[in-house]
């Protein structure tokens, strides 16, 4: 534990925070696109796909995070900051953002443990992409009853849901943290 924490130098943590505010604005924006995405949708009877269709962006803090600074605890505190941000621009779900944010943030670390914190390319963004899913589509199959739809339906959620956190959770975060690696703003 003594070594985790003294990993956590000034830097790291304006990072995290400023990965924190930055992704917080990205789901702001998503809200009235998850809204318009949704309104599209509900007349074809597949409203709840707006969900899974755009879930990937609502987790990309964490493993953002943990690509760019490699550092335990670093995904959920990113997670967790975005959820701030975007409750306090008025996003649409309130103060059950921060609920969101922290599953989205224990999920993103789960990713990486398995691995022990040791790999950060393709294997680890595809267990981070699988954690979070697995996590994040149970608490919402709670919280939005998903208890009552076909199983067909709930497993077509999942998907659609694994393939958004995969690509721009997983991918998307990998091609930015690597493009921040290759212009020589990170360290190794």
């Amino acid at each position: 534990m003594k070594h985790w924490v003294s990993e956590w130098h000034l830097k790291n943590i304006i990072l995290v925070t400023l990965i924190g505010i930055i992704t917080g604005l990205i789901f702001w924006i998503m809200d009235p696109i998850y809204t318009a995405v949704t309104a599209v949708l509900t007349p074809l009877g597949l409203a709840p796909f707006a969900g899974s269709i755009l879930l990937g962006f609502w987790t990309m803090a964490g493993p953002l995070a943990l690509l760019v600074v490699r550092i335990p605890g670093s995904g959920l505190l990113a997670e967790l900051l975005g959820s701030v941000v975007e409750m306090l621009l008025g996003g649409i779900w309130g103060a059950s953002t921060l609920i969101s944010g922290l599953i989205q943030g224990v999920s993103s670390e789960l990713g990486f443990a398995v691995t022990g914190y040791k790999n950060y390319g393709w294997l680890s963004v595809t267990l981070t992409s699988i954690t979070t899913t697995v996590i994040t589509f149970g608490y919402q199959l709670i919280r939005q009853d998903y208890a009552g739809f076909s199983a067909g339906l709930i497993v077509a959620l999942f998907l659609v849901g694994l393939v958004s956190v995969f690509l721009f959770s997983g991918v998307l975060s990998l091609l930015i943290a690597r493009m921040l690696e290759r212009a020589h703003l990170l360290e190794k």
